[in-house]
């Protein structure tokens, strides 16, 4: 199909932690023709978007109706946008938001053949029983632990048995991202803006106790990956545009909670102090005590750059945005 002017960039979830990242990061590059989609009813989550520059903003609801009138000027689509919180246990609400929006995202992208990121999750993995390989062989055999990771999943089986496909594609299996742009988050933002503001407000960090005699308490591990990062990896994947499929997007290295914690102490100048409690009932026979994604598939397409240390991605976090309340 010809594309006359295909000029223009569409983030979904624009106005969300990730999304509004990689809306600056495009401003950076000097992109400025961005559709930008979401729900944009919730104040607190447009202060994301203050000061970036972009093309359009376009509700969720109103965004394919706008997309058929507008497809021949479209480049690329990063759909970021989901429903992302892991204690929501209404199906329906995932069915619609995640699995069926994203499977009319996936057909108008390959109708009009215009490449595609999307966000998977590491959500997808369950307890690990698996491991953590972005194999395509998996798949159907993983069983994460809540509805929402069973949303990404069953989208990801349900794009690897479809036929026809954007020209390229990319679903990106995010592990524990954190970052500037997540205060709108509440219970779901990142253990380092949890623990900032516990510092802030009472000299301490509270971690949950570990209930697993393999583990030492705060001695939990994940991959915990700077937003920053994983905005540059989607960058390069949009430029590279071959070998489509799921992709890992981590730091290949597990740290404990315990590290986090002294680093948050750190970047505040502070000495540590931190105290543990248990880890609520509701969650515990859920709990990951380790997730550390293998990184080999997306460095064997030629990803060179280094992930940022956890020390160094919590130094920039703290000192430059949660400091003074900062965005991105």
């Amino acid at each position: 199909m010809h594309k006359t002017n295909n000029i223009m960039i569409i983030v979904t979830g624009a106005a969300g932690f990730i999304g509004s990242c990689l809306v600056g990061r495009l401003n950076e590059e000097g992109r400025t023709d961005l559709i930008l989609v979401d729900d944009f009813s919730k104040p607190e989550k447009n202060m994301n978007l203050l000061g970036k520059n972009f093309r359009q903003r376009i509700d969720r609801k109103e965004f394919f109706k706008w997309f058929e009138k507008n497809h021949t000027e479209i480049d690329f689509v990063f759909h970021i946008g989901a429903r992302t919180d892991t204690t929501e246990f209404d199906v329906k609400v995932f069915d619609r938001l995640n699995l069926n929006y994203s499977k009319k995202m996936w057909e108008l992208c390959s109708d009009y053949q215009i490449p595609l990121i999307y966000a998977s999750s590491a959500a997808t993995y369950g307890m690990g029983e698996l491991g953590y390989k972005d194999s395509h062989e998996i798949v159907k055999k993983l069983k994460p632990l809540n509805p929402y990771g069973e949303s990404k999943n069953n989208f990801d089986k349900w794009v690897l048995g479809q036929e026809k496909q954007p020209p390229f594609w990319y679903g990106l299996k995010f592990f524990n991202v954190y970052g500037p742009n997540e205060y709108h988050k509440g219970r779901m933002a990142s253990v380092i803006l949890h623990a900032f503001g516990q510092i802030r407000h009472k000299g301490k960090v509270k971690l949950f106790r570990s209930h697993n005699p393999d583990f030492e308490d705060g001695k939990q591990l994940r991959d915990f990956v700077y937003v920053k990062d994983v905005v540059e990896v989607m960058l390069y994947l949009k430029e590279y545009g071959k070998d489509s499929g799921l992709y890992n997007l981590g730091t290949g290295k597990a740290r404990t909670f315990l590290d986090l914690a002294n680093a948050t102490f750190s970047a505040l100048e502070l000495t540590p102090k931190i105290e543990f409690i248990d880890t609520p009932e509701d969650i515990r026979d859920k709990y990951q005590y380790f997730t550390e994604a293998d990184m080999s598939k997306l460095k064997s397409t030629g990803y060179k750059d280094d992930f940022t240390s956890l020390e160094e991605g919590i130094g920039d976090y703290v000192r430059n945005f949660l400091f003074g309340g900062k965005y991105y």
